[in-house]
């Protein structure tokens, strides 16, 4: 077997494990070039990879096995994710002066094997992180909704009512657990999975990924490649969330709650990069191509932006850092209180108004338009 993981995750978990090595790597950046790179190089005697850890450890095991047409094995060693549950891996690549990240079919691993105990040995920020990825479903869901009233989803990406219906249960559930999840409650924990794979099984089975993702991942990944590669995928995420759903016009405190609950750290982005990231938020977006989302419409300089700044908790002072341009407006907004019960926040992302009916899409590209190569599609 081949191994890739980490040199501190190995150094924890090495002595559990009895694996027959040929060959080991420890990539540490979540670069296209370097994954291919091990997959075109993977000695010929090698009959399985694995994969014991999370990050770029796993993304590129997922490159080398789909690469080899080999099987891939997951070891993880906390719930902080649902990489190891989605058949695609995730990569970065240069686009001019700039990198996008992007994602490349591999297909899923052929086993996940998780030890309760070496998930309760994690560290309170990572056992269970993944629950960001099924909070981010309640402003995917927006995003998903707001494209739909825009006439901006493709026919394969239409807004389905019930698959709508199915990832806000998912949320809900996600929200009422976390405290739970926090303490590190194996019941919870045990739900927590169970809700991340119904999450991925369902964006198999739609072929996309709009009924849980949206702007707050389209975010994260950029401050991915901008500012914050070595951030975990939970603490970016968990502040784009919050961004995200104000700019949506609700309340974002649940999901605060939901997430500190969890022990998510909801302080690791700094404002002067998501302000920066935001001020290009125009090139960015046409370097990566992401479905259609809230983003697409949004004026950095509005009102609007200052306000979710504030609730999210990513707003500069007005005679702090600003960009060479005119300073932007200061965020004087009061937040609207909290719900009493934090559980009904995902379900009234949806219960606005009615379902949206889908307007004619634009015509699709012509046949020698340059690729998308994500597995949105």
């Amino acid at each position: 077997m081949a191994l890739l993981t980490s040199e501190e995750t190995w150094a924890a978990l090495s002595a559990s494990l009895s694996l027959p090595l040929v060959i080991q790597a420890e990539p540490s950046r979540y670069d296209r070039d370097l994954f291919e790179y091990l997959a075109q190089h993977l000695p010929s005697t090698v009959e399985v990879i694995y994969a014991v850890g999370s990050g770029a450890p796993v993304e590129a095991a997922k490159v080398v096995a789909g690469h080899n047409h080999l099987p891939l094995v997951i070891i993880p060693p906390a719930l902080d994710s649902v990489a190891m549950l989605t058949p695609y891996a995730v990569a970065d690549e240069p686009v001019g002066e700039r990198k996008r990240r992007t994602r490349l079919e591999t297909g899923p691993a052929a086993e996940v094997i998780l030890d309760w105990d070496v998930i309760a040995d994690a560290l309170p920020a990572q056992r269970g992180a993944g629950i960001a990825d099924m909070l981010a479903i309640v402003t995917g869901l927006l995003d998903w909704r707001y494209a739909a009233q825009r006439g901006k989803n493709p026919r394969a990406e239409r807004f389905q009512p019930w698959a709508a219906g199915v990832t806000t249960d998912l949320a809900k559930q996600a929200i009422k657990s976390a405290p739970a999840i926090g303490q590190g409650d194996r019941e919870a924990l045990q739900t927590l999975l169970s809700l991340m794979m119904v999450a991925v099984q369902l964006n198999n089975l739609l072929g996309h990924g709009r009924a849980q993702q949206g702007s707050e991942h389209h975010l994260a990944d950029l401050l991915a490649v901008t500012s914050n590669g070595s951030t975990p995928s939970a603490e970016r995420l968990g502040p784009c969330i919050l961004f995200c759903a104000a700019l949506h016009g609700q309340d974002p405190a649940p999901l605060r709650e939901a997430l500190s609950a969890a022990n998510i750290p909801l302080d690791r982005i700094r404002a002067t990069d998501f302000r920066l990231l935001l001020d290009h938020l125009a090139e960015h977006l046409a370097d990566h191509r992401f479905p259609y989302s809230i983003l697409n419409d949004l004026d950095p300089t509005s009102e609007q932006v200052s306000r979710a700044l504030e609730q999210a908790g990513l707003a500069l002072r007005g005679d702090a850092w600003t960009t060479p341009a005119a300073a932007q407006p200061a965020a004087s907004a009061a937040q609207p209180p909290a719900r009493e019960e934090a559980e009904v926040a995902a379900a009234e992302a949806l219960a606005e108004d009615e379902t949206p009916v889908e307007q004619p899409t634009a015509p699709a590209p012509p046949p020698d338009a340059e690729p998308h190569d994500t597995a949105m599609e």
